[in-house]
């Protein structure tokens, strides 16, 4: 008996040491790629604060063990913003066998050919919350989303416009990505909510007629007086639209812009004093104030794990869609694969994040919902 007792007890220790893991199962990494671009300008505080919020619920949970004693991890690709570069690395990440999801994805076009080319379906792979309101890309198969579409931002927009007496407004929307299609759908909206339309020109993104598109946009805006303009553009064409009719005579009426709209990079480029006033949706949770339990675990986590990085609202973003992540690894079974993963999340049903609600099933794919607004006050700051 005293032979036997010795023989337990390293085994029993060396179980200690190796975190309790089961028999025979051995602890491996959990890994998710995204592909999110911090070298180009357009979208690298995007980018940045999408994977540091990322990373800070992955450092929580590994702090605390893991999950049944697996750590997470994440690989973060830059595709540079350019639409083929996002799509050749989705090919890649797909092909490593040891990704087992795709998450925080950043680059409208790139995005927009995944979902025509329906890669995570084909694949059997899980995309969640990509940075991203296109109905196209987050009604895709295998996209779960987080953030609120773009249908929803501008009908909050809208009626807050309306609610404000701007029963005219003109519509300035670039002629690609997501401008074209919302265009359609803001004058949908309008028609609905009893809003006129004063003008709707467009802004040519390429570098050689954007100048002379923007002229032509700001006499439109000129001549029509509108009493309020909606940007659907974001970047560059939204920059130097807004600075130029700031500019114009009458350049002082109401603006309202997407959430893709970044109120940073506008303020650096056209500086506080013709920002001041510009009215923004957010498809987050406002991420300054604690008003739920997950802003206020979240900003803790910030704090603890990420402590000097900026929360914004892509930081808060990246620590949702993590929390999604990790909650469907968590209801696998077994050692988690892309497939149990994709078949967890797929059968989450409505799911708190913490006063914030998802609800995936096979039937429906619903991210938060909810849209807040949010103002450039005189600092080049956000409020509510």
């Amino acid at each position: 008996m005293k032979k036997m007792f010795s023989s337990i007890v390293p085994a029993l220790f060396l179980s200690m040491l190796c975190g309790f893991s089961v028999p025979g199962h051995a602890a491996q990494e959990i890994v998710f790629g995204q592909i999110a671009s911090q070298s180009n300008p357009a979208s690298a505080a995007n980018a940045k604060g999408l994977a540091v919020g990322i990373q800070v619920y992955f450092d929580k949970v590994n702090a605390n063990g893991g999950i049944a004693g697996n750590r997470l991890k994440l690989v973060t690709l830059d595709d540079g913003l350019q639409g083929p570069k996002m799509l050749e690395l989705t090919q890649q990440l797909i092909a490593d066998k040891s990704v087992v999801g795709l998450l925080g994805f950043l680059n409208s076009a790139g995005l927009a050919e995944i979902a025509k080319q329906d890669l995570p379906a084909k694949n059997g792979i899980a995309l969640i919350a990509p940075l991203q309101g296109d109905q196209n890309v987050v009604g895709a198969d295998n996209v779960f989303p987080l953030r609120s579409g773009y249908a929803d931002e501008l009908s909050t927009l809208l009626k807050e416009a309306k609610n404000w007496g701007k029963d005219s407004i003109a519509i300035v929307s670039m002629n690609i990505a997501f401008g074209p299609a919302l265009a359609q759908v803001a004058t949908q909206l309008s028609g609905t909510l009893g809003i006129k339309i004063a003008a709707n020109p467009v802004l040519l993104a390429t570098p050689d007629k954007l100048d002379a598109s923007v002229k032509a946009a700001v006499t439109a805006i000129t001549e029509s007086k509108p009493k309020a303009i909606l940007v659907l553009a974001a970047g560059k064409p939204a920059s130097d639209f807004i600075k130029a009719v700031r500019d114009a005579s009458g350049g002082a009426v109401q603006i309202y812009g997407l959430s893709v709209l970044l109120h940073e990079a506008l303020v650096k480029e056209i500086g506080a004093d013709k920002a001041r006033g510009i009215v923004l949706s957010q498809a987050v949770p406002y991420p300054f104030v604690p008003t739920k339990p997950v802003i206020t675990q979240f900003r803790a986590d910030m704090k603890k794990f990420a402590p000097g990085e900026a929360i914004s609202f892509s930081s808060l973003e990246g620590y949702l869609g993590s929390k999604i992540a990790v909650e469907a690894v968590r209801r696998t079974t077994g050692s988690p694969t892309r497939a149990n993963v994709l078949a967890a999340i797929s059968n989450l049903g409505e799911y708190d994040l913490g006063g914030i609600y998802v609800n995936y099933s096979p039937a429906q794919r619903k991210g938060w919902g909810g849209v807040d607004l949010s103002i450039i006050n005189s600092s080049g700051t956000l409020q509510k």
